[in-house]
């Protein structure tokens, strides 16, 4: 794990130290194919997001720490404490990896654990939207394949070439034929990017002009950083004086002396709202830019701030000589907590505790402005603050709205110590080039400022730390249309989705034979493996509750059959109904067994039950039969009849009392014509072809099967109510359209419960009539009704519905 660590703080340092991206996590899968048990490898995880945290971002916690004014070491320990949360992928890669290596062989386990990682990468929210695949920036070949896959996309390569030597290194011993072939494709991935690499570079314009005339900016680093303090020492005019001085200078510099066809200063150096002052001060000094920009005649780009009704916002302003303020970009990405808190964390108690915490607004996505040049060209260009050049999404989607070149403003002067971090930013930055194509000129407070070409090199920049003017000049034109501008940033929703593939296929395997654990012969000790052992009060409890819920969705049947307009077609109303009624007692009933659950075994001559530390053992002598329950409430167990004559007094609650029987008839304690045949152990037994974890599991019946009924059903509301399978979306946005297809699947789902409830009760009525007539046949009896209830659920739910359309 350190060796890992180690490896990965080499990678991302830079230069030569690509090549080990496809070597750096052997040694921690190593140690990872070692663990035993689910809990050392979630363990092993954890450890390593620690390490991978201190090794890669010690920086960061030394910046934020300073930031926030709480000290460089206080602020790494606390980036540290929440690595798990800033590292997610490695718990989730330790727990795929271990579950799958189970059951498939290494060929599965490396596809699904490195689709495990870049799918939570992408479904939980990134504080820096950093992904192994940056560390291949140095390489200009083996970056080339953004275009296709974004970062992630080179994520999941460096992850298969670390699990193919992992492979080569277990197989070892077993000669040299079982290690060529990972070895091979080890080798054969980065040579495979290398290849596309020469592909990628020979298609586009060797010559900046290839285009046509080029588009020339001059990109102001005026390294003038740490504003609150020169307020506090100047004053807030001064410093605003002072800013204005500086890049007006240079501006002209730009203008007069290098030809600019535009102007970029950095984000928020203007630090004041720009055509709303707040001041006659802050009115004057917008005159002032106004004026300054009419005399250069070409246009400027620069940061500032926006305000509405809903508060602030880090903006970017585009000014032009012949019409003033032409439009605002709002950020769309604020830094959390140091630039924007949401509503829901927001308030009085946070402010006290953080005082440094940030007021700003988000902004609403990507823009896209035209820049209007002196010679009558005019240019669509998206810009990005900061922390928006780390989400693909937003380039692509001004890829997408035309644009033909990237203007970035960042302020990274809290990386004045921690160089090293924002020379990871323009990296980052870079990639957003290479993904879309698209020429960026880049700028920021104090470095890395930067002009950037499609491939992602550096063509033209700044160090950190000095004052200079950046001037660069690149073609701009209709950027070729890669795939990851026609699919989006696909890597990670593909990943997704094929972990829920495998995860289909591994259940599909065990579904479609209810009870084939009981017929297939479980062993008693898997059975056995943990019991409820129950007090009367709490098998009371339990039971009631269970009882409530169960009965609460046949009542909810029975009242929408009897026409209740409410419960027929308010699907809140149902959420609201079926959560109070049922899912809360049933969690309650479900706490009350876990309160009092135990492991089982059988030890030389006593039944032990365990929990925690807690012990009990009965003398297996002292029992003489066992019980099982006239009614499976709250689920199926027995009570032990002690050798005295009398009942133990807690009941344990388990899925085969039989199974319990015949372990003790095995150890001796008692005798199988001692097992009473009795009604209740025979309904008991028949229960087993429930078939849990088959077609009658909950993912399977509650999930999916909602899921694929509901899809249809919003496919056609959507073409009635809006005229095309996506038009909510296209009319409303996407938060709109995924509520509202949430609600269609919750209102499946309910319906779903709905009909399963009424089916269960059916087959438990069913099998109490099999027990009672035919003995001899209720299992065979009860595993068809089982059988025909599934066939019921999944085969007559998707009949009624099309019957329903048709006859729409």
């Amino acid at each position: 794990m350190l060796a890992s660590a180690l490896l990965c703080w080499l990678y991302a340092r830079g230069g030569a130290g690509w090549l080990l991206g496809f070597v750096a996590l052997v040694p921690w899968l190593r140690s990872l194919a070692m663990e035993r048990s689910l809990a050392t490898g979630l363990l092993s995880g954890w450890a390593m997001s620690v390490a991978y945290t201190a090794a890669v971002f010690a920086w960061f916690g030394s910046a934020i720490g300073s930031y926030t004014q709480i000290g460089g070491a206080a602020g790494l320990a606390l980036m540290l404490m929440a690595a798990p949360l800033f590292q997610p992928q490695f718990l989730a890669f330790a727990l795929v990896r271990y579950v799958v290596d189970r059951h498939h062989g290494s060929a599965v386990r490396a596809l699904a654990g490195a689709a495990a990682w870049v799918a939570t990468e992408w479904l939980v929210p990134r504080l820096l939207g950093d992904t192994l695949g940056y560390g291949l920036y140095p390489s200009q070949l083996l970056r080339q394949a953004a275009d296709i896959g974004g970062a992630t996309g080179l994520t999941v390569l460096l992850l298969l070439a670390n699990e193919c030597i992992t492979v080569a290194i277990e197989r070892r011993r077993n000669g040299a034929r079982a290690v060529a072939l990972p070895l091979a494709m080890a080798a054969g991935l980065p040579l495979l990017l290398a290849g596309y690499g020469f592909h990628a570079l020979s298609q586009l314009p060797a010559e900046p002009t290839a285009a046509g005339k080029p588009l020339r900016m001059g990109l102001v680093q005026s390294n003038l950083a740490d504003y609150e303090r020169r307020r506090r020492e100047q004053g807030a005019a001064a410093v605003v004086r002072e800013v204005l001085d500086t890049h007006f200078a240079m501006s002209y510099d730009a203008v007069e002396r290098q030809r600019a066809d535009a102007v970029l200063w950095s984000e928020t150096v203007y630090p004041t709202t720009f055509g709303q002052p707040k001041s006659e001060a802050g009115a004057e000094f917008d005159r002032e830019i106004l004026a300054i920009v009419s005399a250069a005649g070409v246009p400027f780009v620069f940061g500032t701030y926006d305000r509405d009704e809903a508060g602030e916002y880090n903006a970017a302003a585009f000014v032009t000589p012949d019409t003033g303020l032409l439009g605002l970009y709002r950020k769309t990405r604020p830094f959390p907590l140091t630039e924007y808190v949401p509503a829901w964390l927001d308030g009085p108690t946070l402010r006290r505790w953080l005082p440094w915490a940030g007021s700003w607004r988000p902004g609403t996505g990507a823009r896209v402005f035209p820049l209007r040049l002196a010679d009558g060209r005019e240019i669509p260009v998206l810009p990005l603050i900061c922390l928006d050049d780390v989400d693909a999404g937003l380039a692509i989607d001004g890829a997408r709205l035309g644009a033909q070149a990237i203007l970035t403003m960042s302020n990274d002067s809290w990386f004045t110590d921690h160089p090293r971090g924002a020379e990871l930013h323009q990296a980052v930055a870079a990639f957003r080039s290479i993904e879309t194509r698209l020429p960026q000129f880049r700028v920021t407070t104090n470095g890395y400022s930067a002009v950037i070409d499609a491939s992602g090199s550096v063509i033209t920049g700044a160090r950190m730390g000095e004052r200079t003017l950046v001037v660069g000049a690149m073609a701009v034109r209709e950027a070729p249309r890669t795939l990851m501008v026609a699919w989006g940033d696909w890597v990670g929703r593909a990943a997704a989705v094929l972990l829920v593939l495998l995860a289909s296929m591994a259940g599909a395997r065990r579904w479609w034979t209810p009870g084939a654990e009981a017929e297939a012969g479980q062993t008693d000790a898997a059975v056995l493996s943990e019991v409820a052992v129950l007090p009367r009060s709490a098998r009371i409890a339990a039971g009631l509750l269970r009882s409530f819920a169960r009965g609460s969705l046949l009542c909810m049947v029975a009242v929408i059959l009897l026409g209740d307009g409410t419960l027929q077609s308010n699907t809140l109303a149902q959420i609201r109904t079926v959560a109070a009624l049922f899912l809360i007692p049933e969690a309650a009933a479900w706490c009350v067994l876990r309160a009092f659950a135990a492991r089982v075994s059988i030890e030389p001559g006593r039944l032990v039950l365990q929990r925690g530390r807690r012990r009990l053992e009965l003398p297996l002598r002292d029992i003489a039969a066992i019980e099982p329950w006239r009614l499976p409430i709250p689920g199926p167990g027995a009570w032990l009849r002690l050798a005295s004559g009398q009942r133990w007094p807690h009941g344990l609650a388990l899925g085969d009392p039989q199974a319990l029987a015949r372990a003790l008839a095995a150890d001796g304690g008692l005798r199988p014509q001692e097992i009473p045949p009795s009604r209740a152990a025979l309904y008991a037994r028949a229960r087993l072809a429930i078939g849990h974890g088959r077609l009658a599991g909950p993912l399977a019946k509650f999930v999916l099967l909602p899921f694929a009924l509901a899809v249809p059903a919003f496919r056609l509301h959507q073409h009635i109510a809006y005229g095309s399978s996506f038009g909510e979306y296209h009319s409303l946005g996407l938060l709109v359209f995924a509520k509202s297809f949430a609600l269609w699947w919750a209102a499946w789902a309910i319906g779903v419960v709905l009909c399963a409830a009424v089916l269960r009760a059916l087959i438990e009525a069913g099998t109490l009539c099999a027990v009672l007539l035919s003995p001899a046949r209720a299992i065979e009896i009860r595993g068809w009704l089982e059988r025909l209830g599934l066939a019921a659920l999944y085969l007559g739910l998707p009949g009624w519905l099309l019957l329903r359309v048709g006859a729409g």
